[in-house]
């Protein structure tokens, strides 16, 4: 592919992601991030809790943070999907 046609879709994606954003804070302004894995995200439940791919936060940590993927997964379940905030904690989904 181009690297026009990649910008493009780059720029598209972002364009939802952005929109899907703010539709999550419009349904539910107490809504909870995971801090730097919005690319992640999937959508909102009827409570307006975010839903993350499990598969795409393990790929987010191995290509920005450098991780191997069993140090992702492990980093995953020890330090994001136990943690507790409140009602407005985040809902992870695994994809299969």
């Amino acid at each position: 592919m181009s690297k026009d046609i990649i910008d493009k879709l780059k720029e598209s994606k972002l364009k939802e992601r952005e929109q899907l954003l703010e539709s999550i804070v419009e349904f539910n302004p107490e809504a909870l991030l995971a801090d730097g894995l919005e690319g992640a995200i999937m959508g909102y439940d009827t409570k307006g809790r975010v839903i993350y791919s499990v598969g795409s936060i393990i790929d987010i940590l191995v290509e920005r943070d450098g991780m191997s993927y069993e140090d992702a997964s492990e980093y995953f379940s020890f330090n994001i999907e136990c943690a507790y905030v409140g009602e407005h904690t985040p809902i992870y989904m695994y994809e299969e």
